[in-house]
């Protein structure tokens, strides 16, 4: 039998109709697998092997007594360390959090386990998810699968690599800010950030409430589209825990629906200027969308620079705020990284209550305008970053720095304002031998036409690539 680190969801359901693999033995491989890639990668926070061996058991007894399998059916999966699990550690990356151990699961997690998933353990974080690599004082470093010396990305780092690593099939991220699409591109794999309130965020640390729901969103994560879409079908749905849950079913596609869709190139020069093999990579999307009879054209949207400032309000000073609340008196207690975000994000004018009114304001105002340039383009194609994954310690958040977050990462942060879904494919690489991966952005609520065209994209570009480990 081959390996099966790198089968998809729909393989993985196959080979068990047709008894090449069993759930007990598929668990087995993937727990060896990360007991060889902890060590080298550091993926994870916590491994309940005694758990996924029961539930594999289940699932096995399930096949044997010709039950129908239900859609996860024995699919190994993991979740972000920021995610209640019953019985397990959830830091978030911190010393501050890391005695916390939830009673009750996460929305999504429930639905995961009741469609037959076995979740595996919970993987590694930025301190309070709050940076774009993943290293912090209680877990240490992620590193890249493609190449340790190189950040696994964040705040869905360790996730992220897990899945690139073949730990799992696939698994549950979160986004503020580019946090599932930059860690997806960084590894070579995908990931798409919701619409808010598609998926429930109920248990999720940062809570997504307030004035925050627009912010931050928790999706899936995994190797290829069809995969993203069956994750997505099992965790979508209200929930009342979700201020913005919204009752929408999950929709079919049809193939009629993806004829000579306008898809616009996306060219703000406020969103950065791309190296040129990214560049490259989105000429290589671009020019396949062109021969799918889409109708291709270069696009600009106005008011970009307002939306990356208002993103940056919510997400730095008034963020910092709250957290520097909280975290007062346990400075010793921080990590690096977290304390550089703090000292950068409270350097700015301090937070008023007319400040923050009038931010909220302006976002629906923002959102509104972007809407309405919008509604006969249903899809966008641009960048991730305007870079591949950069070296361990390189990012920060400091001005003038060649891998400053608040203009290396602006591809990504105008849609965590806006509200908007966007989903990472990976479609090239660099000289290095590091993914270059490219982003789709929809319409709210238009999750499915961003996962078709993307599946289209995917499969003109070939078979899914694993790093060389």
């Amino acid at each position: 039998m081959a390996q099966p680190f790198y089968s998809s969801i729909a393989e993985t359901l196959e080979q068990f109709r047709r008894k090449e693999i069993s759930p007990v033995e598929l668990i087995a491989a993937h727990l060896d697998r990360i007991a060889q890639i902890q060590p080298k990668l550091n993926p994870f926070v916590h491994i309940d092997a005694e758990s996924a061996r029961a539930r594999a058991r289940d699932s096995e007894s399930r096949l044997a007594r010709g039950e129908t399998l239900r859609p996860l059916e024995g699919i190994p999966l993991t979740v972000k360390s920021s995610l209640d699990v019953a019985g397990w550690p959830c830091p978030a990356g911190s010393l501050l959090r890391k005695d916390y151990i939830p009673a009750t699961n996460a929305t999504l997690v429930s639905r995961l386990e009741n469609a037959g998933a076995i979740l595996l353990g919970n993987t590694n974080t930025p301190e309070f998810l709050m940076a774009y690599e993943t290293d912090n004082r209680l877990s240490g470093k992620t590193s890249n699968p493609w190449n340790p010396d190189y950040s696994a990305g964040g705040s869905s780092g360790g996730e992220a690599a897990a899945i690139a690593s073949g730990c799992s099939i696939g698994g549950v991220g979160s986004d503020g800010g580019g946090s599932i699409r930059t860690p997806a591109h960084f590894c070579g794999i995908c990931g798409l950030k919701p619409t808010p309130g598609r998926i429930p965020a109920t248990g999720h640390f940062p809570p997504g409430a307030g004035a925050f729901g627009w912010i931050g969103v928790v999706g899936p994560m995994a190797r290829t589209v069809g995969d993203l879409r069956a994750l997505f079908a099992v965790m979508a749905g209200p929930d009342p825990g979700d201020a913005l849950s919204t009752p929408i079913p999950v929709r079919e596609i049809a193939s009629a629906d993806l004829r000579g869709i306008r898809i616009g190139i996306l060219e703000n020069p406020e969103l950065g200027r791309p190296t040129p093999e990214t560049l490259s990579t989105l000429r290589r999307a671009t020019q396949i969308l062109c021969d799918l009879n889409h109708r291709v054209e270069p696009f600009k949207l106005e008011k970009m620079d307002q939306a990356l400032e208002l993103w940056w309000f919510f997400f730095g000073p008034v963020i910092a705020d709250l957290f520097r609340q909280s975290t007062t008196g346990r400075e010793s207690d921080l990590s690096p990284m977290f304390s550089g975000y703090l000292e950068v994000a409270l350097a700015e004018p301090k937070v008023t209550l007319e400040s923050f009114q009038k931010a909220c304001v302006d976002r629906d105002l923002v959102r509104a305008s972007l809407l309405r340039q919008l509604c006969d383009v249903p899809i966008l194609l641009s960048a991730v970053s305007t870079a591949p994954a950069f070296k361990h310690g390189d990012g920060n958040y400091r001005s003038g720095d060649p891998y400053n977050y608040r203009d290396t990462m602006r591809f990504c942060q105008w849609l965590n304002l806006a509200g908007f879904p966007g989903l990472s494919l990976p479609m090239g690489q660099s000289s290095e031998g590091l993914p270059i991966n490219i982003q789709l952005i929809a319409r709210p609520y238009e999750e499915e036409l961003l996962l078709a065209v993307a599946a289209q994209l995917e499969k003109a570009r070939g078979p899914w690539e694993s790093p060389p480990l």
